[in-house]
């Protein structure tokens, strides 16, 4: 009879937990503000547009300008030519964690409107960057630097948002260019 009883108890605790993982609040997705949820703060992350700080990780992002159309980066004897067009975003990256870290412009991503994907071009970027050498090194606490993150798109097409990672393995954050 015990056995019975706990095997039914346990199905019950299953089915009950089960109804329950799809559900939502019909407020909260509908994006209406409810007490609980500004009380905890928001859960998604919130889109950053140029000139606003953004932070993944260990890093705090600021996208300065963007500038697309560009053909060729470097100068007439040392430099990368575009397949497409070169879109040079010029990002302010701050080290807000407590050890150094490296940024990696091939962890950073740009995005066409209709959701295509664009990495990073480093090469263009080390022609791009007067001064590489500190834009690519480790970034120690509290310090900052400023360098040109540089994606090969195709001519037709306009970026709509970067996602910015402080690690490959980053969930990176969102920032607009349109």
């Amino acid at each position: 009879m015990r056995k019975t009883a706990t095997f039914a108890l346990i199905v019950t605790g299953l089915v009950t937990l089960g109804c329950g993982a799809g559900s939502t609040d019909k407020d909260t997705a509908s994006g209406a503000d409810t007490g609980a949820a500004a009380a905890k703060g928001d859960d998604k992350p919130k889109t950053a547009k140029i000139g606003e700080p953004a932070r993944d990780g260990k890093f705090e992002f600021t996208v300065k300008t963007s500038k697309c159309g560009v053909r060729k980066v470097g100068t007439s004897m040392l430099g990368a030519e575009a397949q497409g067009q070169f879109c040079l975003i010029t990002v302010n990256v701050k080290n807000i964690g407590k050890e150094a870290q490296m940024f990696d412009g091939s962890s950073q991503k740009a995005y066409a409107a209709n959701g295509t994907e664009y990495s990073a071009d480093s090469e263009a970027a080390l022609y791009a960057n007067k001064n590489a050498d500190t834009f690519l090194n480790d970034i120690n606490p509290g310090n900052q630097v400023t360098g040109v993150v540089v994606f090969d798109i195709p001519k037709n097409v306009k970026l709509s948002k970067l996602e910015l990672h402080d690690s490959p393995f980053s969930g990176g954050v969102t920032v607009a260019l349109t």
